[in-house]
């Protein structure tokens, strides 16, 4: 794919996606979907200054196609997917370049029945895009679609998050990092609702503040307040609040790895988890895929992105997966993932077993694992360089059964991601730092 990755059409907004791009991208959804009939196409944005732009020629496209296009305006990924299945809309579209800083913009589409849009329609906008495919008609008269406001449709899904909450949070301490992105007027709103005492930071968005220090990616600000408040939880989203990363009472980060870990045992308790599996992906640390076996669950492994998870999930009627990044789909309830719901989600285990969040990770204990990104202009160059995968190989064969190292290339960013697993930070520090060193000896680094 040349525009389309594993999470859209993503790269810094005005060079790499460009208000061109999402007009013609509009006018390819507006004509796709109202070859037989009048479409209707729901769009979503998060607080990047340059959300409205790409909106804006989003809709002049899709509406041109004939075409109409409902705004939610400001809301979350999640809250797209949502609105898009549940109120008979052929298409949603998100903009938002998640967890990237704010000069960066993505375009994401998702299909009438909430799941990623097929690589198939993508393949036929980039064709497009490129002018491989002709031009299309523009709609005339009564023809031409309407753009009209769906503010309402965002309420209803926080009306949905709120009734998935079994019991009251009455007495609980919660804080919230919303990044400054999607989720600064839903999150509060729901946890409130719910009786829950909040403290919110990452709620004073400007276009340019999202992701910055604060989320999902940058938890010391939620570390903080937790500790200083004593709070019962913390919960922190990214910019379009489909990732939730957790702190328990003590201050400790409960990534991805340790959501699935307390949810798929409370599942299994309570006899509701669908074929005793549990879908993560290769990033999932040693330390999880352990804790899972003495717990008997079962893993799917996938490739990096909550598109493959879900599509696993989907394959094998399993109900819960997701990454170490803080993506969780609990495929009850949503079809992507979804930070808030996810908070939701382990508060209720808090709740019914009367356990505080520390506790019920303590089962599981993780390898140390570091992570470094690369930045290259050629990634398969990197990727079928002889010198790289013979040091892989090495590195491979010196962990053994105690560690390993990963070596794959991103989907949303020029960068190669080097990650090693040991049993202890100075082996991974080490061989890390072998593996990057070679790719700046070979010339693949920029």
């Amino acid at each position: 794919m040349k525009y389309f990755g594993t999470d859209g059409f993503r790269g810094e907004a005005g060079k790499v996606l460009t208000a061109d791009h999402a007009y013609k991208i509009g006018r390819y959804l507006g004509w796709y979907y109202s070859r037989d009939h009048r479409g209707k196409v729901v769009i979503g944005k998060d607080t990047r200054r340059s959300s409205y732009m790409l909106e804006y020629a989003l809709v002049a496209g899709i509406i041109a196609s004939g075409c109409d296009a409902y705004l939610l305006h400001v809301t979350t990924t999640p809250s797209v997917a949502y609105v898009a299945r549940t109120e008979d809309f052929d298409c949603g579209v998100m903009v938002s370049a998640s967890h990237n800083p704010f000069y960066d913009n993505g375009i994401k589409l998702i299909s009438g029945n909430g799941q990623k849009a097929s690589a198939a329609l993508e393949e036929l906008i980039e064709k497009y895009i490129d002018g491989e495919s002709g031009e299309l008609p523009f709609a005339t008269g009564e023809e031409i679609g309407i753009a009209t406001d769906y503010a309402i449709g965002r309420n209803r899904y926080i009306g949905y998050l709120i009734s998935l909450a079994t019991r009251s949070y009455q007495g609980k301490k919660i804080g919230l990092d919303c990044s400054n992105g999607s989720s600064f007027m839903i999150a509060k709103s729901v946890f409130d609702a719910l009786g829950a005492k909040t403290y919110v930071v990452g709620v004073d968005p400007d276009g340019l503040n999202i992701n910055l220090d604060c989320g999902s990616t940058h938890i010391k600000n939620l570390r903080k307040i937790v500790q200083e408040k004593g709070l019962d939880a913390g919960f922190a989203f990214d910019g379009d609040a489909d990732r939730c990363i957790a702190v328990d009472n003590e201050g400790q980060i409960i990534d991805g790895d340790y959501i699935l870990y307390i949810c798929g045992r409370y599942l299994k308790k309570h006899k509701r988890l669908d074929g005793n599996h549990v879908v993560a992906t290769v990033m999932s640390n040693f330390g999880f895929f352990r804790a899972m076996e003495r717990a008997g669950i079962e893993t799917e492994v996938t490739t990096v992105g909550d598109k493959y998870v879900n599509e696993a999930m989907v394959r094998h009627g399993y109900i819960l997966g997701g990454e170490q990044s803080g993506h969780i789909i609990f495929s009850k309830h949503a079809t992507t993932g979804d930070g808030v719901l996810t908070a939701i989600m382990l508060m209720e285990v808090i709740m019914e077993e009367k356990k505080d969040l520390h506790a019920l990770a303590e089962g599981m204990k993780k390898f140390p694992q570091l992570l470094k990104n690369v930045a290259v202009s050629d990634k398969a160059a990197v990727m079928g360089n002889k010198k790289v995968q013979a040091e892989v190989e090495r590195i491979t064969e010196a962990l053994g059964e105690s560690g390993r190292i990963l070596l794959r290339e991103s989907g949303t960013e020029p960068v190669i991601r080097v990650m090693v697993e040991a049993e202890t930070q100075d082996l991974c520090e080490q061989y890390v730092s072998d593996m990057v060193n070679l790719i700046y000896a070979e010339g693949l680094a920029d």
